[in-house]
């Protein structure tokens, strides 16, 4: 996939008070999380660089952090690529989501207050993206929706996690075709939660949530089998 370094220039005032290696990595870690960057893609260090304006080695040391996170690998004589996952980086991933997400839930019980508004927006998002049939687009408002519910713990440090989680997750999508018998069912899955959500009703909510993970576990792994794409059908894919 060819990406245009358009795109990129418009993230250079991101880096107007640091052009660190960390924010640059932020930034690709957007653009993998947001499918820009698929999986197998080899990361260009003289078109990012050129596009960011930043320096090789600046951007060498944000490949490092990439690496670190499990989102990229360096192939030697070959430059760096976005990582391809594997069956086990989906369980174990599924593993952390689960842990993760529904302890967020368990927290946001505990507050006197939680911010719903940004996970009612990423859920208009994506019936909007379903009315456009953008179906591409309804993945990445999954992505953003499941963001906003680990938000809800208020801890920068479990925020932090679900980002890197949810890089890895959008690696999983390179599975599936973007079609309407995968990504539909997303949205009524989050018109649930978000509805026991508005009413109070967390550990509900953390139940769905629950399921939920459980049933796309499944449909991954599922996916992941030689030819599983072809020969899954809509039942059995059931929800995400």
């Amino acid at each position: 996939m060819s990406v245009d370094p358009s795109g990129l220039e418009s993230e250079r005032h991101l880096l107007e008070r640091s052009g660190t290696a960390e924010r640059v990595a932020a930034i690709l870690r957007q653009y993998i999380t947001d499918g820009v960057f698929a999986p197998g893609e080899r990361l260009s260090e003289p078109v990012i660089s050129s596009a960011l304006g930043v320096s090789r080695n600046t951007l060498r040391e944000s490949f490092q952090l990439l690496a670190h996170e499990r989102l990229a690998v360096h192939e030697l004589n070959r430059g760096v690529f976005v990582r391809e996952l594997t069956t086990e980086d989906i369980e174990d991933l599924y593993v952390v989501r689960r842990a993760t997400e529904c302890g967020a839930l368990r927290r946001a019980a505990e507050l006197s207050t939680v911010d719903l508004l940004p996970v009612e927006q990423a859920l208009r998002d994506g019936r909007s993206a379903a009315v456009a049939e953008d179906w591409s687009a309804v993945g990445t408002a999954s992505i953003h929706f499941h963001q906003a519910l680990a938000d809800l713990a208020g801890s920068e440090r479990i925020s932090a996690t679900m980002r890197q989680v949810l890089a890895e997750t959008r690696l999983f999508f390179v599975l599936n075709d973007n079609t309407r018998e995968f990504y539909e069912p997303f949205l009524d899955c989050h018109e649930q939660i978000l509805r026991d959500l508005r009413r109070g009703r967390f550990e509900v909510a953390e139940a769905a949530l629950d399921r939920y993970l459980r049933d796309a576990e499944a449909l991954l792994l599922a996916l992941s089998e030689p030819g599983a794409v072809a020969n899954t059908t809509v039942n059995e894919r059931g929800t995400r």
